[in-house]
């Protein structure tokens, strides 16, 4: 089972937005760049990047897609700071 994980987000407030940086992601945009433009987090500044972070350090729903999503494929998840994109990057 993985211990750590990396992972790349963007975090919005609203639901909408976030749909619409998937289809942007899905029609070939950069993440780091949207993440540059959108993100309210700090890591924005750097593409979205958190690095790499042990299971348990993130808020429950966004841990588990960390952990068990799909690596690559942009998720959606909803925590209490709003609506992140989520892009996994690796585990181990």
């Amino acid at each position: 089972m993985a211990r750590t994980a990396s992972a790349l987000h963007i975090l919005v407030k609203h639901k909408e937005q976030a749909e619409d940086i998937i289809a942007k992601l899905k029609k070939g945009a950069k993440f780091d760049v949207l993440a540059k433009r959108y993100s309210i987090c700090p890591s924005g500044k750097k593409g979205g990047s958190l690095g790499e972070f042990g299971k348990g350090d993130m808020v429950g729903p966004f841990d588990k897609v960390c952990f068990t999503g799909e690596l690559f494929t942009p998720h959606l998840v909803k925590t209490k700071f709003g609506w992140h994109v989520v892009k996994v990057l690796y585990r181990t």
